[in-house]
């Protein structure tokens, strides 16, 4: 089969199309022939900090975790799958993991499931992370009917899909970005638009919720915004974040009585544990999907396996509104 390889950590100069062995089937496992895979900002983590990751992979290692595809073969003891299905997760580039940036990858089908009728190949291959953390995030922050949620990063790849979510389990939602075209995606997708540049936190929490704060936030920023979150969320109210290695003086979030939910949906991955957990994850976002709730947006520039190079670039940038597929 084709992929592109990495033969050592570091930019992305360092991707190489290559032939590989076709992955045999395992008993227990899937194999997948794949049409797309996203990229994410692990993956150019992954690619640049290389050894320094305790989960790093092997190298010659190929990238990618997300992907969209057609089961092209069945391990024995897999009853819930047949060939020819067409499914999406994300269950590979870390760690002893084949990624996704190849013809064909083999997979735990717990962290895999049917893709969502209503949306394309590209589009599927790019919900898996995202929706996940998403969905993880909201639900570990108990999130409910009737509530002022605030997503942090409301454009980006988590955010975007964390304030559709929101708004399917019955919240009023908010999400902060910068005007322009961040701005106006929120607001076509339904949310209350905030400009964080222009408007001041103490600002918008008076505005929007007379000083009380909000009940919930999504903040996948995280790191220094961190602040922002816990100025911002109401007396015992709940933050979820994607990203908290940061030091962080969390006097007034004892003060406010808040707590905080740190996502890191690579775990099951990582540890092989509770794989099944995002399995399941998976079967309730496409029922979200089909339903018409939920729709990842995708960045307008689109990649072959062999420009893959030129996807993390793109990712890196901060030019992309959306998430950044790969066709394969």
């Amino acid at each position: 089969m084709k992929a592109t390889v990495i033969n050592k950590f570091g930019g992305t100069e360092n991707f190489k199309i290559a032939e590989l062995a076709k992955p045999k089937v395992k008993p227990g496992h899937v194999v997948i022939k794949i049409a797309a895979s996203s990229v994410n900002t692990i993956d150019m983590m992954l690619r640049d900090m290389g050894e320094s990751l305790p989960f790093h992979p092997q190298l010659p290692a190929v990238l990618g975790m997300d992907f969209a595809g057609t089961i092209d073969a069945i391990g024995d003891g897999v009853t819930e799958y047949s060939v020819g299905d067409e499914v999406y997760g994300c269950a590979g580039g870390l760690a002893d993991l084949q990624g996704s940036l190849a013809e064909y990858m083999l997979a735990d089908p717990a962290l895999i499931a049917h893709k969502p009728a209503n949306i394309s190949m590209r589009e599927a291959a790019a919900l898996p992370l995202v929706g996940i953390t998403a969905y993880e995030g909201l639900m570990r922050a108990g999130i409910s009917a009737g509530q002022k949620v605030l997503v942090h990063g409301g454009a980006g790849g988590v955010g975007h899909v964390a304030l559709q979510l929101a708004q399917h389990f019955g919240a009023d939602v908010y999400a902060t970005g910068a005007a322009g075209m961040q701005t106006d995606l929120i607001s076509k997708l339904g949310a209350t638009a905030i400009d964080f540049k222009s408007e001041s936190v103490a600002a918008y929490v008076e505005k929007y919720t007379l000083g009380t704060g909000f009940d919930v936030i999504f903040d996948s920023v995280g790191g220094a915004n961190l602040d922002n979150s816990i100025e911002a969320v109401k007396l015992n109210g709940q933050i979820a974040t994607t990203l908290a290695m940061h030091e962080q003086d969390i006097t007034m979030m004892h003060m406010k009585g808040l707590s905080l939910h740190v996502v890191f949906m690579l775990l099951p991955m990582i540890h092989n544990v509770g794989r099944a957990e995002h399995g399941k994850i998976l079967k309730a976002l496409a029922k979200v999907v089909e339903a018409g709730e939920l729709k990842p947006v995708l960045d307008v520039e689109v990649y072959s396996l062999e420009q893959a190079g030129k996807a993390h670039d793109r990712l890196a940038s901060g030019k992309a509104i959306g998430k950044v597929v790969v066709n394969i």
